[in-house]
């Protein structure tokens, strides 16, 4: 069964850092895209970065510039390094896999974690 975990989240203030982590467990097989969202209080959620089982990256404009996605294939872990973090990247940010491959692969839904918490504070 697949899992996804996200860990990282706390309170900064503004002009700090952050590295949010994406643990995915049970693919044993696939091969999956990554893609953090974020969902701030009364908003929808929103991707902010992607990193596709090929490895290539695309951002939101939003964060273009100070954040980083990349992924460790040993540890099965995405990482989102956060720089200079504003006030308005205060949500709750979350991890999706969508699976590639082989029939089976592709039938799997995608698979979202539990979110982590992200509070700049200016």
């Amino acid at each position: 069964q697949v899992q996804v975990v996200e860990s990282g989240g706390g309170s900064v203030q503004a002009g700090g850092s952050l590295r949010l982590s994406c643990v995915v467990s049970g693919y044993d097989y696939c091969t999956y895209d990554t893609r953090w969202y974020r969902q701030g209080p009364g908003q929808e959620r929103d991707g902010v970065a992607t990193i596709s089982r090929r490895g290539r990256t695309d951002y939101s404009n939003a964060v273009q510039g100070r954040f980083t996605i990349s992924r460790d294939n040993v540890k099965n872990t995405v990482y989102l390094q956060m720089n200079t973090l504003k006030p308005e990247d205060t949500a709750m940010y979350y991890c999706k896999t969508s699976s590639y491959g082989s029939d089976y692969c592709r039938a799997l839904p995608d698979y979202w974690g539990q979110g982590t918490q992200v509070t700049v504070s200016s």
